[in-house]
């Protein structure tokens, strides 16, 4: 029988060796200044070794000579060590080594006696990280679905995307209950400070178009600090962005059993039209929509307890 939730690997993953001497103090980490005032932007790719676009798309800007027009770049390979195992023949192992490099980030837990693969590279990258302004982080996704620009719980999330305004389709959470993400960490987690972040999932890990959308969303953020000119330099916008709609998440659902499973195959935005809908059961507990035209985020393979199975949310 066929493996509904395998997908082909359509694209190849980027030789990152030339890069992993930066010039940061921090293997795999490049920042290149302009000599000009303005913002310190990152870039961030790899968070997870299997979602390889972001990679593709930082060897593209590294290829092609790029040089901040203001304020400084940051590139930066994330989970080295974990896209170091990627194998198309077995492409979802390499997500991580010892846990999940996006779960990490508060003070809390870097500054512990803990210890992984994951938790020492976070801790060399955290003070790059804490000169970073604006910040975005490139995901993918394990189902074919419409990408998605993570803006966080913040009105200042929400106020960015609208800015960059690229991929369609914003996401306000808060993120999960098993740990921080990067683009929550610190300041960009501040309703006070003027830092910034968001994290986009570029579609389904390993197609074609998802390298695409990770490539335009770049070009889209570097041009809103004034890092690139998209309508006379060489780096230009491809797509024509259609107007933004907004997903408010209202219910994660974390998983607190051993024997989660969905009601039906899910792969993501599916708008579920009545509340009280069945969507899945967290062991015997029954997990339904709590209103009408609930939308679906993300829907999960990784059903383990601690975890979130899918976020339920709506259209604002």
């Amino acid at each position: 029988m066929t493996d509904p939730n395998a997908y082909t690997v359509e694209l190849t993953p980027p030789d990152i060796a030339p890069y992993r001497a930066g010039n940061s103090g921090v293997e795999y980490v490049t920042t290149l200044d302009s000599g000009n005032p303005g913002p310190h932007v990152m870039l961030s790719a790899l968070a997870h070794g299997n979602e390889i676009c972001g990679a593709i798309v930082l060897d593209e800007l590294f290829r092609a000579g790029i040089r901040p027009l203001r304020g400084r770049l940051t590139l930066a390979f994330c989970n080295v060590a974990a896209f170091e195992r990627f194998d198309p023949a077995d492409p979802e192992a390499s997500r991580w080594v010892d846990e999940d490099f996006n779960r990490l980030w508060t003070a809390e837990v870097l500054d512990s006696r803990r210890d992984s693969v994951e938790l020492r590279r976070a801790r060399v990258f955290r003070p790059v990280l804490d000169t970073v302004d604006c910040l975005l982080d490139i995901h993918s996704m394990q189902h074919p679905s419409a990408p998605l620009l993570l803006a966080g719980p913040l009105a200042k999330g929400r106020a960015l995307a609208r800015e960059i305004g690229y991929p369609a389709l914003a996401v306000c959470d808060a993120g999960h209950a098993a740990g921080r993400r990067m683009r929550d960490y610190a300041a960009f987690g501040d309703p006070a400070s003027p830092k910034n972040a968001l994290l986009v999932e570029c579609g389904q890990h390993w197609a074609r178009r998802t390298a695409a959308v990770a490539r335009e969303t770049t070009l889209r953020f570097l041009a809103r600090f004034g890092m690139i000119d998209a309508e006379r330099g060489p780096f230009r916008f491809a797509d024509i962005p259609l107007t933004q709609s907004v997903v408010e998440v209202t219910h994660p659902v974390t998983i607190e059993s051993e024997a989660f499973r969905f009601a039906r195959p899910f792969t993501g935005l599916e708008v579920i039209d009545h509340a009280g809908t069945l969507v899945g059961w967290d062991g015997e507990r029954e997990v339904r929509t709590p209103y009408d035209r609930c939308v679906l985020v993300m829907p999960s393979k990784r059903l383990y307890r601690g975890q979130t199975a899918v976020r339920l949310g709506r259209f604002v």
